[in-house]
């Protein structure tokens, strides 16, 4: 069963590189939602429910089938065991969508002598999902003396170089930069002209894909680790200016940073394919997913890569 490294939660089981697990039995007429990082290995699909592996089953014989309603014996990107076990290798969109085995086994009474013939069906909902592409919206405040003061589209300017040097090692950027004057009141203080100053910070800077060159699928932990590291080099030089100002400076800049006016907010894009549906799989809602389900004749489903908006 389930090992640890993974996500469980209300039938759903979420699997990704770093997931440790065995195998997953079936539930006998119902079926189980599992989510495969795309790339990586299914967990071993069993075909046949808790209860029933605890017994002795007498010339068990299963029949995989899967999304496009072929049997997935003989197939070269499964590895289908003796014992009915399934894993499907190197998942990818393509392989989304229901994974059904039927087992057949032999009960004998043996006070009659008498062989029965029973048959039941096990039903793995299997969907391809990816992390999304992380860019963080970043909003800042600045003090400054008024306005109209053309010194604040110079601040401007040099405060996007500066932030773009800061991180241009890691292939990130700044991207839609923008701000706006606004006169506050503050209470007990009177007026106060401020800065207001929004960027967002992207990882797919020029020469990323260089970065991506030595990784054989798929480069979005790479590149999210990256604008990760970004977020926090910029977090980082924003708290050091409140630093600076009270050591530093006898007096203080007519534009300067206000403190703890730093935010941060990740907003997420999936890749074209893939998207996000809350309401259906909210058990996966970080994920970016396979989901538009088209219904074909013969009770066949094929699970497609056309992409649901994002949230």
């Amino acid at each position: 069963q389930l090992q640890t490294g993974n996500l469980i939660f209300l039938g759903c089981q979420i699997f990704g590189t770093g997931t440790m697990f065995s195998s997953i039995s079936g539930q006998y007429e119902a079926h189980l939602n599992i989510y495969v990082k795309v790339y990586t290995n299914s967990p071993f699909l069993v075909c046949m429910d808790l209860a029933l592996s605890q017994k002795e089953v007498i010339d068990p014989n299963y029949l995989w089938i899967g999304p496009n309603g072929k049997n997935l014996k003989g197939q070269s990107y499964v590895n289908l065991t003796e014992t009915g076990k399934l894993m499907v290798r190197g998942f990818q969109e393509f392989m989304s969508g229901s994974y059904t085995c039927t087992l057949s086994y032999k009960t004998i009474n043996t006070d009659i002598q008498e062989e029965r013939e029973k048959f039941k069906t096990y039903k793995f909902m299997v969907y391809a999902y990816r992390e999304p592409d992380y860019t963080y919206q970043i909003s800042v405040r600045f003090t400054t003396k008024e306005c109209r003061l053309a010194a604040n589209g110079q601040f401007f300017e040099e405060l996007k170089k500066i932030l773009n040097d800061l991180i241009s090692d890691l292939t990130c950027h700044v991207i839609e930069p923008s701000y706006k004057c606004h006169v506050i009141k503050i209470p007990k203080h009177g007026l106060l002209d401020e800065l207001f100053v929004t960027f967002q910070v992207n990882p797919f800077a020029p020469g990323w894909e260089a970065v991506c060159q030595q990784i054989s699928y798929d480069c979005e932990d790479v590149t999210n680790r990256r604008v990760q590291e970004a977020r926090d080099l910029i977090e980082e030089f924003f708290h050091k200016q409140t630093y600076v100002l009270k050591h530093e400076f006898r007096n203080v800049p007519a534009i300067h940073y206000i403190d703890h006016s730093f935010e941060v907010t990740r907003i997420d894009s999936c890749r074209p394919g893939f998207g996000k549906n809350d309401d259906t799989h909210n058990d996966c809602a970080s994920c970016c997913g396979n989901y538009r389900k088209i219904k074909y004749p013969y009770f066949l489903t094929i699970w497609t890569g056309v992409c649901l908006t994002c949230t």
